[in-house]
Order: C-alpha cells, then structure tokens, then sequence
C-alpha cells in the first residue's frame, strides 16, 4: 500500500573534487543510482515525496568524511529546513557508511524534523559548503 504523498524533500547532490581516495563516492555509479531508486520508493511508500537535484555548478572540496556530508543537502520548505548539510541534520556519523548517513538524515527531515537544531544555532560541522551551520 502505497501513501499519497504528503511532504515533500529534495535532496541535492554537489560536484565534488575528490582531494583524497579515501572518502570517494560515485554519485553517477550504479550502487548510488540503486540506492537513491530505493530511497525514492520507500520514502513513496511512506507518503513523502524525494526528489534528487543536482548541483553542478557548486564543487565541494572533499579532504575528510565532514566534507562528504557536506556535499549533499536535504530541504524541507514545509518544517523550514532549507539545504541543510547531512552533518548538520545527522551530527556525528556513527559507522562513516555514507548511504546510511544519508538515510538516516532523510528519515530524521521526513518524520522528526524538531529534532534537527535551527540552522541558525552555533555548532562547528561544516568545513568548506558555506551553508554556515
């Protein structure tokens, strides 16, 4: 049984420039495309709309794991997060497994969103995305 969608998401997706072998992601490859097809299903199912952008233009500088989760941005107009990093919905990464990260985070936007601090709160996560937070 599927749910007529009921919120919306969007997450978008940065350039990246891999400093360091490390923390790459393929983002075009064919695990992330399967995973973001899954993502997209469940959430469906679950009454929320995803949609994946891509921003081409902005290129995330990636020397550490904080920068990944710099890299993509989730916003939910309808709870008042506007593309708010991962690492700032998330906090610290439990396990560094990126396509659990973002899952994480797009449940927690999705169905908690209270519990993800004000974009405007002092917390030093981000390191080069010029979100602020």
């Amino acid at each position: 049984m599927v749910c007529k969608p009921t919120k919306e998401l969007v997450i978008t997706i940065f350039s990246q420039k891999h400093l360091r072998s490390d923390w790459y992601i393929d983002c075009d490859g064919q695990e992330f495309q399967k995973f973001l097809t899954v993502m997209v299903k469940e959430m469906k199912k679950m009454g929320v709309r995803l949609d994946i952008v891509r921003n081409q233009e902005a290129v995330i500088a990636i020397n550490s794991y904080a920068d990944l989760l710099n890299a993509m941005k989730i916003s939910s107009l309808q709870d008042g997060h506007s593309n708010q990093c991962i690492g700032h919905i998330i906090g610290k990464s439990p396990h560094l497994d990126i396509l659990e990260d973002i899952s994480t985070a797009l449940r927690r936007v999705a169905f908690a969103p209270e519990t993800i601090a004000p974009s405007s709160e002092f917390r030093k996560i981000c390191h080069n995305c010029g979100c602020g937070c």
